[in-house]
């Protein structure tokens, strides 16, 4: 067997990685203060976590004179050594995790109102907020809140059991939503016209059955139907005059002001309100954080499309 060889399937015997932390640190910034202070420790503490390391190498990695420390010669090859080792495993994180980088606004969204409401109006957001770095990504359900973390979350649906500082953020406003050369093939004009047209279905908060209950039209048999699992995809389906879709006017405001959307129904009875939208923020955020400062600015905002509309 050669010298150093390692037994398969043991892990190779490892320094103390608190007192690694402090060694890299301190070789860093070439003064035991600073790195305790950004360690959060005192520099006793550090100068301790270093002399235990020296203890396990056998080597001194400082000398120590007049309360100053220098970097001996094996300190610096040591120091050049892990450093490289420090970046593969910030390479690391950053590959499975990226999230977990300090710097970054990391948000979660349902998918939905991330694609359609969200994404387009980030832009106004980071104008306003030079130097934050924003990771947006979506929630497939509930679940991922206490799976993946985030600063800040925006939950579609009932409110999401087990976060107790999910707070109401928008009530949505859903109606029927067609093409308009759809509406005008088919002559639509009250709900019971409804029965020549195929409807469109999406995972919203109403269904189809719940809203024409809702209106007094739950004897409508429609001639066909159509089920998608993203309201995405359902808007899209509906421009392309497949169906009359069930959706938010929230997140086809772009296809209702352009004209490729229409509420063939335009009597505002037709339109059923629910708090389908919740806020999970972690608590006591302050308005001076970059989560702070994103819930002031998604609150104004939506404020201002409410009274654009």
């Amino acid at each position: 067997m050669q010298l150093g060889s390692q037994p398969v399937g043991t892990r190779p015997r490892l320094p103390p990685l608190r007192a690694l932390l402090a060694f890299e640190a301190a070789a860093r910034h070439a003064t035991f203060s600073q790195a305790a202070e950004e360690l959060a420790v005192t520099p006793s503490a550090v100068s301790h976590q270093i002399q235990q390391l020296e203890d396990f190498l056998g080597v001194g990695l400082f000398r120590r004179h007049a309360g100053r420390a220098s970097l001996t010669e094996a300190g610096h090859t040591y120091a050049r050594e892990i450093k490289g080792a420090f970046g593969l495993i910030a390479a690391a994180t950053t590959l499975v995790a990226p999230q977990s980088q300090t710097g970054h606004l990391v948000i979660a969204s349902s998918p939905s109102f991330a694609a359609k409401w969200l994404q387009p109006r980030l832009p106004d957001f980071l104008r306003a907020n030079p130097g934050v770095r924003v990771r947006l990504s979506t929630l497939s359900g509930p679940d991922d809140l206490d799976r993946d973390r985030c600063d800040i979350a925006i939950v579609y649906g009932t409110r999401p059991a087990g976060q107790s500082h999910a707070q109401p953020l928008l009530v949505e406003r859903l109606r029927p939503l067609c093409s308009p050369g759809l509406a005008a093939s088919l002559g639509l004009r009250a709900p019971a016209d409804l029965a020549r047209a195929t409807l469109i279905h999406s995972v919203n908060a109403l269904t189809w059955s719940d809203y024409l209950r809702r209106i007094g039209s739950s004897d409508v048999r429609p001639g066909n139907e159509l089920w998608l699992d993203r309201s995405t995809i359902a808007i899209d389906a509906a421009v392309a005059g497949l169906g009359v879709v069930l959706e938010s006017e929230l997140l086809a405001e772009q296809e209702l002001r352009d004209g490729r959307l229409i509420a063939p129904f335009d009597d505002q009875a037709f339109g059923v309100e629910t708090e389908s939208y919740f806020l999970v923020r972690p608590p006591g955020l302050r308005n001076g954080t970059q989560a702070g400062r994103f819930e002031t600015w998604l609150r104004r905002s939506i404020g201002l499309g409410a009274r654009q509309t």
